[in-house]
């Protein structure tokens, strides 16, 4: 039972996401629009949801102790990460979204804080550079 109510949710989720990245409108110039991406993630996520209410596990296993809090923590923490963006800017708050990403995967204090270096640099340079999309770098109270 817990598979389809899972695969209800994420089927309403994906047609929402459908629905809403469709209305994006494509500036001059883009082939594809900024609706490409999610319409595209939204079509394997329904069918995958559809799989879970077609064909449940018969004895589905529910996580428990650690595992579990573990899973609370990365959404709980994924949560502030999108609320925190902003206010924290793209550097700060990536760079402590990954270094406690990687502590709540058991790595260490020193390998969770060189992750969050590198791949928050790494991403800013990629998404403001490369790709042109404008973050905000430091917090707004330094800009």
């Amino acid at each position: 039972m817990s598979d389809r109510i899972a695969g209800i949710v994420m089927l309403i989720v994906s047609i929402a996401f459908g629905i809403t990245a469709s209305s994006y409108e494509a500036s001059f110039g883009d082939p594809l629009g900024p609706a490409a991406l999610p319409v595209m993630l939204s079509i394997p996520a329904g069918l995958l949801s559809l799989a879970l209410i077609l064909r449940p596990d018969p004895d589905p296993a529910w996580v428990t102790g650690a595992p579990l809090i573990r899973q609370i923590a990365t959404v709980a923490l994924l949560v502030a990460y999108a609320l925190l963006l902003e206010p924290l800017g793209f550097l700060l708050s990536t760079f402590i979204a990954v270094t406690l990403l990687g502590r709540i995967l058991l790595s260490g204090w020193a390998k969770s804080a060189l992750s969050g270096a590198v791949m928050s640099l790494i991403l800013f340079v990629t998404f403001d550079t490369l790709l042109g999309l404008p973050l905000r770098a430091l917090p707004k109270a330094l800009s």
